[in-house]
Order: C-alpha cells, then structure tokens, then sequence
C-alpha cells in the first residue's frame, strides 16, 4: 500500500494484463480474444475476454487474460474478436479470473475482416 491505497497503477500508468494486480484502479491494453453473449432471457450484461496478444493457431498454454463486463449491456459497438482497445477501471477477481465492470474504453484499432 502506498498512502493507503492499494498499490496499482493510475490510469496515466498503463500496465500489462499479467502485471495486473488483485484489485484497484488500473489502465491497460489487450485484444479482445472473445465476445459473450446472453440470451434475451437472462439480465443484460457484455463480456469480452481481454489478452495482450493474439496467438494464431495452437497455442501452447492460456495466456494473461482479464474479463471486461459491461452490465445492462447486450453489446458494445466496436468491441468484437481483433479490436485492441485500452482500458481503465476497477479491476477485481471473481471466479479466479481478473474481471473489470464497466471500464472506461478506448478503440485504438480494428482487425479488418
């Protein structure tokens, strides 16, 4: 902790999404590896998974992951499979995975299909 705050990084501080701590504000950038989509039965929310590259064909181990919530969201316009966006949020674990709900975001490119 450091003036009694967790110890993370601002949001001018982008980290790696392996460097990611347990929990507190943090900014990073990824590409989003995959999109979840509920039914319209279940209560709105968008999830994408994050990773700091992307691994055409067999990969070896699961690499660094965070999951971004959106929540009463069924989508994000411009949040697809290639995006590689930067973000800034409170990030926490939930379910052994790093998660961050309803981060700021910023598209910084498009894969093109």
């Amino acid at each position: 902790m450091v003036d009694g705050q967790i110890r993370g990084s601002l949001p001018g501080e982008p980290r790696e999404i392996s460097d990611l701590p347990l929990r507190g504000r943090v900014s990073c950038t990824g590409f989003i590896e995959s999109v979840t989509y509920v039914p319209a039965s279940e209560r709105a929310q968008f999830a994408a998974i994050v990773v700091e590259n992307i691994i055409h064909g067999a990969a070896a181990a699961s690499p660094p992951h965070l999951r971004v919530v959106w929540l009463g969201r069924r989508r994000v316009p411009g949040v697809e499979p290639g995006a590689k966006l930067h973000f800034e949020g409170m990030v926490t674990v939930r379910e052994g995975t790093p998660t961050m709900f309803n981060p700021r975001y910023e598209i910084l490119t498009r894969q093109e299909r």
